[in-house]
């Protein structure tokens, strides 16, 4: 894309002016603040943790609500003017504020395999998107340099790309989608619905013995063999509803609750194929970025951010990292942040979904 062509794009939210953008960040604090980079802190210092939660409010919807949102910026943004992509679109809470922290020059690439989410933020971003500073592209965020292409970018001058993993929480809160066992719905789990099997088609697929090794594996529950046979066993596994009931039958009342997340996390990452999709996801983003560009993960659960971190360490998932002659690492990824930064209490209490929430960000060498 031209900058000719953006250059007199009108910007999606707010007005103002590009000599205003002295800081990359929208206005979620009235106080000055230290960048997480600078402080090497598990959280930014500066602003209070209840103004940054109340500031960040202003781009959570009813179908999602963006964790470590100043964070994020924050520590993503380089050029004001350049391609963000947003590889978890879900409802536009990251790319709403991207928009807003960027110059209107800038474009933002949403990325999202759910066909619902991709509707809702092209609602919420229709005003960037007619004017071309937002383009929706309905695929995984694995398929990010198709995605790039088809938005006219050309791979390797991407600023900075985004993934916060896991699912949002319109899938988890919707019945209909069969994400949780807060409520009883058709035991479907996908991201996509009109790709892929469901859970109900792939319980069947399966035998007991390899279903017990996806909930080990993929939610690390200790009881996987029991719960599975308890599974295969049921009369009927149609719905979440069936699905909770089968695994309250073979765990001790106290540990119910528990053991349901982590069963139920286990089939909804296998379904997705959601460790697959990190490992293409990761390496792909690295592809599209430019020399300083850069990479940030949000990840919720060890099995997303033990990936994300080696990647992010060493542009590889191996454990150990590559080295020189001379034992210096050698990678084409720089850490940016010393370790993860997480949520602070205000966000927390604000939105508890924050709570397990990880950022790491690297860039992008030479």
């Amino acid at each position: 894309m031209s900058s000719s062509r953006r250059s007199r794009r009108p910007r999606a939210g707010g007005a103002r002016s590009a000599d205003q953008f002295g800081s990359t960040t929208p206005d979620l604090s009235a106080d000055p603040r230290r960048s997480a980079e600078a402080a090497g802190a598990s959280r930014p210092d500066g602003a209070s943790g209840e103004t940054r939660a109340s500031g960040a409010s202003a781009y959570a919807t009813g179908y999602h609500d963006p964790v470590l949102l100043a964070e994020t910026l924050d520590l993503l943004i380089t050029d004001p003017a350049g391609v963000y992509i947003d590889g978890t679109l879900g409802g536009g809470g990251h790319s709403a504020a991207l928009l807003d922290a960027l110059a209107p020059e800038a474009t933002v690439i949403g990325i999202d395999r759910d066909p619902e989410a991709l509707s809702v933020a092209r609602q919420r971003l229709a005003e960037a998107e007619a004017s071309g500073r937002f383009v929706p592209v309905h695929a995984t965020f694995a398929e990010m340099s198709r995605a790039v292409r088809e938005a006219g970018v050309d791979p390797g001058t991407v600023s900075g790309v985004l993934l916060d993993l896991g699912v949002s929480s319109r899938q988890l809160d919707s019945a209909a989608r069969g994400f949780a066992f807060s409520a009883s719905g058709p035991l479907d789990m996908r991201m996509n619905a009109a790709s892929g099997e469901s859970a109900a088609e792939m319980i069947a697929r399966l035998s007991a013995e390899r279903l017990a090794d996806v909930i080990y594996q993929y939610g690390e529950e200790r009881r996987s063999r029991g719960i599975a046979r308890a599974i295969k066993n049921a009369e009927r596994m149609e719905t979440t509803g069936d699905l909770a009931d089968a695994v309250r039958a073979s765990v001790p009342t106290r540990d119910e609750v528990k053991t349901l997340a982590r069963v139920f996390q286990g089939l909804r990452i296998a379904v997705n194929d959601e460790m697959g999709q990190i490992e293409d996801a990761l390496p792909a983003a690295l592809k599209v970025l430019r020399p300083g560009g850069r990479l940030a993960v949000i990840a919720y659960h060890s099995l997303e951010d033990r990936p994300a971190k080696r990647f992010l360490r060493h542009g590889s998932f191996d454990a150990q990292p590559e080295k020189d002659h001379y034992g210096n690492v050698v990678s084409p990824l720089a850490p940016v942040t010393r370790r993860a930064v997480v949520a602070s209490a205000e966000e927390i209490a604000a939105n508890p979904r924050a709570r397990s929430a990880r950022l790491r960000v690297a860039e992008k060498t030479a």
